[in-house]
């Protein structure tokens, strides 16, 4: 197979988005027949067709759509790289595009973030939110700057990547005021039997509760599961069970859900990692959430 030509694939991308020939060559401002003659010569490069005729009207096929989904990734990500060129020359915002692994702490987010915020260059944040493996594919063409996640790049990741530990903190236990007088006094083996509430699967601090509960041969009573941490603590607001989250954010925990504290450990710990494709952070909002994650984290 030859090397694709891109200017080939451009026309093909145009037509294939504009639904015919004959529009994409209003758009492009060239001949139908120029067009045509350039989306031959790539389908010679590729050795396959990427249309099927159904009677005057061409039809992308199987080979057309593969190829047509990996074309729209590469000219989207091209006009987005034109238009955030032309935003920064213009004095417009530097965006800043982030990944968020669902199961951390969003309070932490904003902890993370905040410093993006204070500098010189105008920034418009964006937040994608999802699973990691939706994430880094994101990272990995580029889509996004950072992932934001609570454990490092996973080994047997397929995305080249490397991980930037932005800090870390123990942990806090919370609950409704009346289970917190209950369980506070002799914290923590008061947590034998208690009601608990456990963060998903995919959250990193699943795994370490669960060991750092057998070091101590504490076996809690679970009442509940959640991917969702928001939505465990409006269980935990509510009294259904206690809770665990990073002492970094205990006041905030506090004071949006009405919850007290019952006690903290530092023997257990919640990390919060930048992944991100290179090894040495350059984007100005990445530098400045590296350089002070570390200090705020520990600090709060």
């Amino acid at each position: 197979m030859s090397t694709i030509n891109y200017k080939h694939l451009h026309y093909f991308w145009v037509v294939a988005k504009c639904g015919g020939i004959g529009r994409a060559g209003e758009q492009l401002h060239l001949t139908p027949q120029t067009i045509s003659g350039q989306i031959g010569m790539l389908e010679e490069a590729l050795a396959t067709t990427l249309f099927d005729r159904v009677g005057r009207r061409l039809e992308l096929n199987d080979t057309g759509r593969m190829v047509f989904s990996y074309a729209d990734e590469i000219f989207t990500l091209g006009e987005e790289l034109e238009d955030m060129l032309r935003n920064r020359s213009g004095g417009r915002p530097l965006q800043f595009t982030v990944g968020v692994v669902d199961s951390l702490q969003k309070s932490i987010v904003r902890l993370l973030l905040e410093p993006a915020l204070n500098l010189p260059e105008t920034l418009r944040i964006v937040c994608r939110e999802g699973k990691l493996d939706t994430l880094l594919a994101g990272l990995a063409i580029r889509g996004l700057d950072i992932v934001l996640a609570d454990g490092p790049l996973p080994s047997n990741s397929n995305v080249r990547g490397f991980s930037h530990l932005l800090g870390e903190c123990g942990v806090a236990f919370f609950a409704a005021p009346a289970l917190a007088r209950r369980y506070r006094k002799a914290f923590p083996h008061s947590l034998d039997g208690a009601p608990f509430l456990l963060p998903g699967e995919d959250a990193a601090l699943r795994p370490r509760l669960l060991r750092w509960f057998d070091k101590e041969r504490i076996r809690p009573r679970i009442v509940g599961e959640f991917d969702d941490g928001a939505l465990l603590k409006e269980f935990g607001e509510a009294g259904v069970g206690i809770f665990a989250a990073p002492t970094a954010v205990a006041a905030q925990v506090k004071k949006q859900y009405g919850v007290q504290e019952i006690g903290r450990t530092d023997a257990l710990t919640e990390q919060f990692y930048a992944i991100s494709v290179e090894r040495r952070l350059s984007h100005p909002a990445v530098l400045a959430i590296s350089t002070a994650a570390q200090k705020r984290v520990a600090s709060i």
